[in-house]
């Protein structure tokens, strides 16, 4: 009979806990079309897969509060996504909120910790409203609750960590979304370091919520997003696609998959994407989508920093992350969030063993005095600095235009393993419109400008770089996939078993 009621016990402690906030909040959720966090779990993981931790902890501080604080606000465990166990913290907005509180962050630091010393992926599902108060509150709060453990926010990229901005996303939500290697918001939702209402009461400022944190400020402005979903299910589909291209840590290579049917067909039509006029824009998305593998081109940060493509993408079925000029923004020039942006990409992509292709056409920096209040030097210099650290394979391939310092920093010289060129290629210094202006003294219109402009365009031609063996090979742009392919054959690290130095492995996540 002890045992008996032990167990009935346990059954009513269970069914509470599973409970979440109760009956009224979970279905005022459902009239909204909101999943709750047991539904966002069983939507994102394999079927059968989640295994629980901490189900039956709450409030530490209130032992008073424990019949409304279930799981304390967020739910952890462990999972597999596509057969691949992952860490999972998943937060209930129906408990307080999902307040961040002493329970709980044990439970998301038992995440964290088991995740880096085990080895796997960890996914964060943001929705909270920040610190819990009153327990924060006072000194004996803030002892209890802040700066407890020192690796809560140490990123060293030993695994990839994703997160998610479901709905209002205020401390905890917005630190890990910051930290993390992938961050996806949902429309509607709002991501910032306090609410509204915080706000209005210190500074007297009134803000609504999509001016104060929403997914166009993210992925426009700030660029402290990587992607933006319409809905929670495709929210969860970028999740398994980004962690479909990497591996689940740093010490091994990134997982390969089958060739798609019709990979590769458009190549004998690539050059078609490429305008004959030298000073003509395109989209270089097209060009990159006819490279890789189909439909395997995923984007990050495509409304941020959009003269350059960051991306990660399949050749021959291997994983590889893609670093393009894009000529229809800016002419395909460089600016500060370019810049930015890449270096972002360059740390992944070196962080997680996964080879870089690097898509050249660019005129060069953008230059101007917003540029220099900017801080375009040390943008320039942050990028210039992380490419003499990657230690993953890097092939470029110099499509038009490769101009001054930016040829560098795009893979020129020893930057890159291995650099190919079309035909179509063009490197100087700088334009040769300026270069005739500035070496010659003549300008359009004069009598001498043309023949003195064919002269400097001569001089950029890539015979000359291919002459030095500054370019390792000039080849049929119909025949680019097939020769990358083969050259990160030639180039992957087979002493190492495909793992990079990751010599960029503690470099901030957000800057």
């Amino acid at each position: 009979m002890a045992f008996e009621a032990l167990m009935e016990e346990y059954e009513r402690r269970r069914a509470k806990a599973l409970a979440m906030g109760g009956e009224d909040k979970l279905a005022k959720r459902k009239a909204r079309g909101q999943l709750n966090a047991r539904e966002r779990i069983t939507s994102l993981v394999d079927d059968g897969s989640f295994i629980e931790s901490g189900l039956f902890g709450t409030s530490g501080i209130y032992p008073e509060q424990a019949d409304e604080t279930a799981c304390d606000g967020k739910i952890a465990g462990f999972a597999r996504i596509d057969g691949r166990d992952v860490a999972l913290v998943v937060n209930d907005f129906t408990v307080k909120g999902s307040s961040t509180s002493a329970t709980n962050s044990k439970k998301v630091g038992h995440m964290k910790r088991t995740a880096v010393e085990r080895g796997m992926p960890m996914v964060v599902i943001g929705e909270s409203t920040g610190a819990r108060l009153p327990d924060a509150m006072g000194s004996r709060g803030m002892g209890l609750l802040l700066g407890n453990d020192i690796t809560q926010f140490r990123r060293m990229r030993e695994t990839p960590l994703v997160a998610a901005a479901l709905g209002p996303s205020f401390g905890s939500s917005a630190w890990l979304a910051c930290c993390s290697d992938f961050a996806i918001m949902l429309k509607g939702s709002t991501m910032a370091v306090s609410s509204p209402t915080l706000i209005e009461m210190a500074l007297g400022e009134k803000v609504d919520f999509e001016k104060l944190g929403g997914w166009r400020l993210h992925a426009e402005t700030t660029g402290l997003i990587d992607a933006v979903a319409d809905t929670e299910e495709e929210v969860f589909d970028k999740i398994r696609r980004f962690l479909s291209y990497l591996p689940s840590h740093h010490k091994e290579a990134p997982p390969e998959a089958p060739i798609p049917a019709g990979s590769g067909e458009g190549m004998q039509d690539i050059l078609s994407f490429l305008p004959e006029s030298r000073t003509q824009v395109y989209d270089m998305r097209k060009i990159i989508r006819t490279l890789v593998d189909k439909d395997s081109l995923f984007e990050l940060k495509p409304r941020f920093g959009n003269s350059a493509v960051c991306a990660l993408a399949r050749l021959g079925g291997k994983s590889i992350g893609v670093i393009a000029n894009n000529p229809l923004h800016r002419g395909g020039a460089l600016d500060g969030n370019a810049c930015r942006k890449i270096v972002d990409f360059i740390v992944l992509c070196d962080s997680f063993n996964i080879p870089l292709l690097i898509l050249v056409d660019t005129p060069g920096f953008v230059i101007g005095t917003e540029a220099e209040r900017d801080g375009a030097p040390g943008k320039i210099m942050n990028f210039m600095n992380a490419m003499t650290l990657v230690s993953v394979p890097r092939l470029s391939v110099i499509i038009r235009k490769s101009y001054g310092r930016a040829y560098v920093c795009m893979g020129g010289g020893r930057h890159s393993d291995d650099i190919s060129a079309w035909p179509t290629a063009e490197i100087s210094f700088m334009s040769p419109e300026f270069a005739t202006r500035i070496v010659h003294g003549v300008k359009p219109g004069d009598a001498q400008y043309e023949a003195r402009l064919a002269e400097i365009n001569q001089d950029s031609a890539i015979w000359g770089m291919g002459s030095v063996f500054a370019a390792q090979a000039i080849i049929r742009p119909q025949e680019t996939r097939d020769y990358l392919i083969r050259m990160f054959d030639v180039y992957k690290l087979r002493m190492t078993k495909g793992v990079g130095q990751q010599l960029m492995r503690a470099w901030p996540t957000s800057y």
